[in-house]
Formats: C-alpha cells, sequence, structure tokens
C-alpha cells in the first residue's frame, strides 16, 4: 500500500530502509530539538517495533516511508501510534530537505489517510519548545495549540517545554 500525493510517495517502511531510520536517529541537525542521540540498541529496538504490521487497534506505530516522486529519494518518515482513541503523530525529516513543505504535505496526507481510511479523528503532537518548523507544520495542518508542558523533556542535559497540539478532524 502507497499514498500518493502532488509530490511525495509514502510507503510502509521496511528492512531495507535501516540506513535511512538509523541516519535520522543520529543526524545532529535532525534530533538538536527532538531527542539527545539514543544508544544503537535502542535505535535497533525501535526499528524492529516499527517493522510490525499496524491495525487502528495495535499498539505499534504506523511507520511510513516519504520519498520524492520525481527523483525517488528517501526524504524521511512518518506515522502515529494509537493512544486510546487519539492518534499520536510524528515526523522526522532528512535535514537539506527542512523548510521545502515535505512535512507539511506528508503530514496532510497521513491524516486524511487516516481519517478516510480508518474514521480516525483525533489527532496529538507533541513538539519540543524552540522547534519553531514542527510547530509550523501543525498548525498547518489545522492542529492547535492545547497546553504547555513546563520542563517536561530534556536535550543535552538542558530541560524544555513540550508544546501538546491537537486536532480533530470532525471539527474542522
Amino acid at each position: 500500500m502507497a499514498v500518493e500525493t502532488r509530490r511525495l510517495t509514502m510507503r510502509p517502511i521496511t528492512e531495507r530502509d535501516w540506513p535511512l531510520f538509523l541516519g535520522l536517529h543520529t543526524d545532529p541537525k535532525v534530533i538538536a530539538l527532538c531527542f539527545d542521540e539514543p544508544p544503537m540498541k535502542e535505535i535497533k529496538n525501535k526499528f524492529a517495533a516499527r517493522l510490525q504490521s499496524w491495525h487502528p487497534g495495535s499498539e505499534s506505530w504506523l511507520c511510513w516511508v516519504i520519498s520524492d516522486r520525481a527523483s525517488g529519494n528517501d526524504i524521511g518518515v512518518t506515522g502515529l501510534v494509537m493512544n486510546r482513541g487519539i492518534a499520536e503523530v510524528g515526523y522526522l525529516l532528512l535535514p537539506q530537505f527542512h523548510g521545502q513543505g515535505y512535512a507539511t504535505e506528508s503530514l496532510a496526507a497521513l491524516l486524511d489517510w487516516a481519517f478516510n481510511e480508518h474514521d480516525i479523528a483525533q489527532y496529538r503532537a507533541a513538539v519540543t519548545q524552540g522547534n519553531a518548523g514542527s510547530e509550523s507544520v501543525l498548525r498547518k495542518c489545522d492542529f492547535e495549540l492545547l497546553a504547555i508542558e513546563p520542563d517536561a523533556y530534556t536535550i543535552g542535559g538542558k530541560w524544555y517545554d513540550d508544546y501538546v497540539y491537537v486536532l480533530d478532524k470532525k471539527l474542522i
């Protein structure tokens, strides 16, 4: 199963996507405002978990690889995990593709697919304080800021607030 947009193709992650996944979890420009670089064992476990099959009732992540339709180059990953009927969404893109609208286009397509194919209407995303690019992506996809959780996360030994965004597609 693949989902296509004007510029992108998104497909389920496979074993062959390990180099992309590893790069997204170790590149300082990607993870700077997301998390500290995890140990290799943790990255491998996370990758193995993303390979599991997904359905709306599962506890595993739906993880799609985002590719540029014109070049075929992989851009990053996007996905969601269900938690009490609410889909927590996330995305990571290689730095050379930041600021070009790919995250917004891929997230909008993921939301439309989840709503149209699985009637998932409620979404949540947490963004680390200072990650203005991700906040912009969420706002462009109709998410609204629900709360700021002070000192929710540490990166590089520094505490950051989490900005919690929500979307209910049945209300828009």
